[in-house]
């Protein structure tokens, strides 16, 4: 098991950015995929992006292509997800979760450890 916190969230007009990070500690995290998730009220939690344990391989959803990018630094044990251009429908909840499963999956079902997520309001 890992434990994941995530940070950075908070208020930004529509067409800034924000950097949402995510801390790791317990087992290697640099064995684990990480994926970032969010959760609109109302909605189903929905994949966002995704990255593998090297960081070489990196999948995301259609709705963010080209404004979002997921990267991670394994000395640190973080993850970042760089969010520009961001638009009132990326309003959510944001979690970041971590899988031994290997790949960068954007499977909601494969990730078993999760963070308390991070809120990201963004105001038209």
């Amino acid at each position: 098991q890992v434990q994941l916190v995530e940070s950075g969230g908070g208020l930004v007009q529509a067409g800034g950015s924000l950097r949402l990070s995510c801390a790791a500690s317990g087992r290697t995290f640099s064995f684990y995929a990480v994926g970032w998730f969010r959760q609109a009220p109302g909605r189903e939690r929905e994949f966002v992006a995704a990255i593998n344990p090297n960081g070489a391989t990196s999948n995301y959803a259609d709705s963010v292509k080209g404004r979002f990018t997921i990267s991670r630094d394994i000395s640190k044990d973080m993850v970042y997800l760089q969010m520009n251009s961001l638009k009132p429908d990326d309003t959510a909840i944001y979690y970041c979760g971590a899988t031994f499963y290997g790949l960068a999956s954007k499977d909601r079902a494969r990730y078993d450890n999760w963070g308390q997520g991070v809120q990201v309001t963004v105001s038209s």
